[in-house]
This record gives structure tokens, C-alpha cells and sequence, in this order.
């Protein structure tokens, strides 16, 4: 075991038994379950600055929330992050209901700026959240313009596509009424909830305050949320502009994977913003 990391474990009272197993789908950071004397534990390995995003993340999700499971920081050091292990199970019915009505929960811790105290990462993305009071000014100038400019500048983003991101961009204010800043995950895409004993459970954020569509956009682009767990988030009837904002809101983790893992994505963005231009 890495010498950092035994000393992490020994600050927080954790024994362990054996040495880390790696577990599946560590993509951007290297992930591992350990058998402690106290119990099981994940562990994860990335970058500092990333783990104290994650970790930030993690605490404020804990706090805002009762009827999600969001695993519990044990201690960070360094490259090292161990967490609460949860054991997922085989989705149980009325998990989405749960699921929905938890995320109405988180939603609904709404206020101050569109932002967040600290800029943090979306996978390996520097995410940069500097508060800004308008929605439409933030989804703007910390989201559409910045990645569309990255992906530009690294051949992956024709010029012509780039002046559409802008001009959408710049448009924001002519149809995007502002809106309050609610608590959102930030990356919620489906590998990102898991379904546990004790309910649904969040993982992964990258947190800040924005659209709460943010979180919806992200689960619909990698996944299909059932009808009953849109009843349950919305308590109703859909807003009539959904469709609009979930296109919008799919744009930037789009650009995302358009700059993390390669050209195959362009074609989605293209294609997000026939939607868009459509209405």
C-alpha cells in the first residue's frame, strides 16, 4: 500500500485488510475497494485539486439532501480520497420515483448566484464556476464559450460549428428566461446514480449552483429516466420548455466528451444544435 495512503488510513482510524482491489469504470481517476477492520471503503486516486473538488462536492450533497444517499468523506490527503463504500443493488421498484423525488429535493436548495465558491472539474475538465448573478450570462461565459473555444483550438471543432456555439450563446437572453441558482450535481449521467439498500445514491458530483435542468439534460442524454421518474421530479405537468432546455443543457457536457475523448461526438453537437435552431 502506498505509503500516503496508509498514513491517511491511520489518521482516520481505519484498519486495513489486505491491500486495495481495483474496482470497473475508473476512467479518469484510478478507483479501488479496501476491507477495513472497520468496514469496506472506496478509495479513489487522481489529482489533488480534483479530490478536493470531489470531496467539497460530496459534503454538500450530504447536507442538502435526505431522501438521496450520497456517500460519506472519511478523509483526504494529498492524491488520496476514501470514502463510505455503498453496496448497489438491482434496481428495486419505485426506485425511480425515489430518484426523482430526491433530485426535487436537491433542487429545491435554491439561491444566491449561478456559480460556485470555488471552481472545481467535470472528469478531467477544469470547470470554472467564478459566480456570475444571471443564468443565461453564466451558461454563457463558464460553459458554451469556454469549451467551445477549447475544442476549437484542439482541431475538434470546425469554425463553422464554433461560430453557431457563439451565436447560440450570445442569444441565451432572447428566448432563456434567468432563473434562481439551485444546488446541482453537475455530472449526472446514469453511471453516476447508483441504486443501493438504503435508496438511490448520487456519486461523482461536480458541483456548483445553476439551472436544476442541469441534472435532467445529463440523465436524459446517457440514459432514459422512466415517465414515473419525471412524475416525481416534476410533481405535474412538464414545463412546456423542456424540450428547449434539455437540448441547451446537453450542449456543454457534449463539448465535454467532444474534448475529452475525440471526434465522435461532434456529430451529437451538430446535431443538438438543429434542435435549438429548430425551437
Amino acid at each position: 500500500m502506498h505509503r500516503e495512503l496508509e498514513r491517511l488510513m491511520e489518521r482516520i482510524g481505519l484498519t486495513p485488510r489486505g491491500e486495495p482491489t481495483a474496482l470497473a469504470g475508473g476512467d479518469i481517476a484510478a478507483v479501488f475497494r479496501l476491507e477495513t477492520d472497520q468496514g469496506a471503503v472506496v478509495i479513489k486516486r487522481d489529482a489533488a485539486e480534483r479530490l478536493a473538488g470531489e470531496a467539497e462536492g460530496l459534503t454538500a450533497l450530504r447536507e442538502a439532501v435526505t431522501r438521496l444517499v450520497v456517500p460519506e468523506v472519511l478523509g483526504r490527503e494529498g492524491e488520496w480520497l476514501v470514502m463510505e463504500a455503498l453496496a448497489p443493488r438491482r434496481r428495486a421498484s419505485g426506485g425511480e420515483v425515489a430518484l426523482g423525488e430526491g433530485l426535487r429535493e436537491l433542487h429545491a436548495v435554491a439561491g444566491g448566484a449561478h456559480g460556485w465558491h470555488r471552481d472545481n472539474a467535470c472528469g478531467t475538465t477544469p470547470q470554472p464556476n467564478a459566480p456570475l448573478v444571471d443564468g443565461r450570462t453564466f451558461q454563457r461565459e463558464r460553459r458554451l464559450l469556454p469549451l467551445a473555444r477549447a475544442c476549437h483550438d484542439r482541431g475538434l471543432l470546425d469554425q463553422r460549428l464554433r461560430v453557431r456555439l457563439e451565436a447560440l450563446a450570445e442569444g441565451l437572453e432572447t428566448w432563456l428566461p434567468d432563473a434562481p441558482a439551485s444546488l446541482v450535481h453537475g455530472d449526472l449521467w446514469s453511471g453516476n446514480v447508483l441504486y443501493t439498500e438504503r435508496g438511490p445514491a448520487i456519486i461523482d458530483p461536480a458541483v456548483y449552483r445553476h439551472y436544476p435542468e442541469v441534472d435532467l439534460a445529463m440523465l436524459t442524454l446517457f440514459g432514459a429516466p422512466s415517465e414515473a421518474f419525471f412524475a416525481a421530479y416534476w410533481n405535474g405537468a412538464a414545463p412546456e420548455d423542456w424540450p428547449r432546455h434539455e437540448a441547451l443543457f446537453q450542449l456543454y457536457p457534449l463539448l465535454n466528451h467532444l474534448l475529452l475523448f475525440g471526434g465522435s461526438y461532434r456529430g451529437a453537437v451538430e446535431r443538438t444544435l438543429d434542435r435549438l435552431a429548430r425551437g
